[in-house]
């Protein structure tokens, strides 16, 4: 009885509370419904991956295959190439792209004169509101083997011009230098607001201790921000196979498919190219399985090992 009471009265604070802030629940509605309609709704076409898929027919009507597109993907070289490329890609943006910001913000966090650290930041982070098409546009410009600045100073010291962009060798270095130039101050924002949170006590009492600035970034900075830098690695974990669309498709040519060549290209080859629909769902479909299984596996070592995790 009693149990049943509680119950009850949680329900009706419960309730009050949601009355409460009815209108902060208003405006989340909003994103709620636009998660369910352009999110979750278009999960029914997935059906696809496992069809032959008939245009006429539509969806529900187009024969099983019986995993014959799975069966497909994984004997096909041009996948199983652009799953490499993928791979490595993504793995170097992780270790360099993820590491990256972490620097900057904790030397940008030494700066001591505000308004050049203002200003430095605000430099730092314009570069991600631009879209691709623009900062690789100013790419091919900066290293164009005629023009770009770069070949000009590898011409002035006695060097052949490089095609960076066209050669196997620099192709991926430049994606990596490109998505950390690109990413870099803005990624950085959120650790710098992890930073501005730690209390002061904790550097004063530092200095009264005679340790210097070196030594309070080790033992104080880096283990507060340690949480914030555990999540956002899972989630970047979460989506190692996203290699950089946008990216990569405006910076890629046909002489460097052999390493630039990425999933996320190859399934717009064939699904708007070619218009095999099903074949790149299926491919959709394993890429996103995948990134599913390796964040909840990340996230199950991490909670065994610290305190921390995404849930």
């Amino acid at each position: 009885m009693e149990r049943s009471e509680t119950t009850a009265t949680t329900r009706l604070s419960t309730w009050r509370q949601v009355k409460r802030m009815k209108l902060l629940y208003l405006l989340l509605l909003l994103p709620v419904v636009q998660l369910f309609i352009f999110q979750y709704i278009p999960m029914y076409g997935v059906l696809i991956a496992f069809k032959d898929f008939k245009v006429a027919r539509g969806i529900w009507d187009s024969p099983w295959n019986n995993f014959e597109h799975f069966r497909t993907l994984f004997s096909d070289f041009i996948f199983l190439r652009a799953l490499r490329n993928t791979l490595i890609i993504s793995g170097l943006k992780l270790v360099f792209g993820f590491l990256a910001p972490i620097v900057f913000a904790l030397l940008l966090n030494e700066i001591r004169h505000v308004r050049f650290k203002k200003i430095t930041q605000s430099i730092s982070y314009l570069p991600h509101f631009m879209s691709w098409v623009i900062a690789a546009s100013m790419l091919v410009e900066i290293v164009s083997p005629q023009r770009g600045i770069v070949n000009y100073v590898i011409t002035l010291f006695g060097g052949d011009p490089v095609h960076f962009l066209a050669s196997k060798t620099y192709f991926v270095p430049m994606l990596i230098i490109s998505d950390i130039w690109k990413e870099m101050g803005w990624a950085a924002i959120i650790y710098i607001a992890s930073m501005a949170s730690i209390s002061p006590e904790l550097y004063e009492a530092s200095d009264v201790d005679g340790a210097n600035r070196l030594q309070k970034m080790v033992h104080i900075t880096i283990p507060a921000i340690m949480p914030v830098v555990v999540i956002l690695f899972l989630l970047r974990l979460g989506n190692i196979l996203e290699g950089g669309f946008d990216q990569i498709l405006n910076l890629y040519n046909p002489l460097v498919y052999e390493v630039g060549d990425i999933i996320d290209t190859y399934v717009y080859r064939v699904g708007l190219v070619e218009y095999k629909f099903d074949y790149s769902a299926a491919v959709g479909l394993f890429k996103n399985v995948v990134g599913v299984v390796l964040l909840v596996t990340a996230n199950l070592f991490v909670r065994k090992v610290s305190d921390h995790g995404a849930w």
